[in-house]
Parts: C-alpha cells; structure tokens; sequence
C-alpha cells in the first residue's frame, strides 16, 4: 500500500506523540522547541529508511537509520557516536520499534514481533534496540 509522506508522518505522530515522555500534561509537545525532534526533524529520511528494510531482523532497521538518518543529523559526532542518543533524548532511537511498526503496518507490510517480545533474543544472537 502507497503512503505519502505526510501520511505516514501523520499516523507516527498519531502512535509516537502520545507516548513520548516529552508530552506535557495536556498533551502538547514538551520540547523547549518541537522542531528540534530528530524524528519529525527528519521524518522523510526515516521513512525511505523503514521502508528499504525487507526484514523482521530489528538490526536491519537500526542499520539502516543510522546510515540513512543519523548520518545526517547535527547530533552525531564525526565518530557515529551521539550525546543525544547515549543521554536517552531521541525519539528516533527511543521509539524506534514503534515507529517501525506504525510504518510497516501503514504500508501494509508485517513486522515478525515474537522474535522481539519473547527471550530477546533473534537469530541465536542478542537483539540490541538501542540506536
């Protein structure tokens, strides 16, 4: 299924926004400034990136975003490495298997969970979430 871009942002805000520790109380963006989510901030990268992994191996997503989007994005160091991301302050890398499901699912595509949600492990390896 076909999706724009601005529709899939739409149904992430939709999934992502009303969990995001950030939301105030009456359920605004908490953010001193909004644009400044690397997720929303980029959006159209993280999107090409989602929807180019063929796979229910959630290392290939991450792979993925940090070629394609953390690349990218001013919070990253030179070295991959980002304060942002090891501080826990970036939607991307918070919500990435929400994000990634709520992409998938828009565009009619399935997402293999059990691996996941079950021992954490995949493939006879760990499965690492963080970014």
């Amino acid at each position: 299924m076909e999706r724009s871009v601005a529709e899939l942002e739409s149904i992430v805000r939709n999934r992502i926004c009303r969990v995001c520790t950030e939301r105030t109380a009456d359920g605004e963006c908490g953010m001193e400034k909004p644009s400044d989510c690397a997720l929303f901030r980029l959006f159209p990268d993280v999107a090409r990136a989602i929807q180019m992994v063929q796979s229910d191996d959630i290392q290939q997503y991450i792979d993925a975003i940090r070629q394609s989007v953390c690349s990218q994005c001013a919070d990253q160091a030179s070295d991959g490495t980002c304060e942002t991301r090891r501080q826990v302050q970036c939607a991307l890398d918070a919500y990435l298997l929400l994000i990634v499901d709520a992409i998938e699912e828009a565009t009619g595509k399935s997402f293999d969970r059990k691996p996941l949600f079950g021992a954490g492990f995949h493939a006879g390896r760990r499965v690492e979430i963080c970014l």
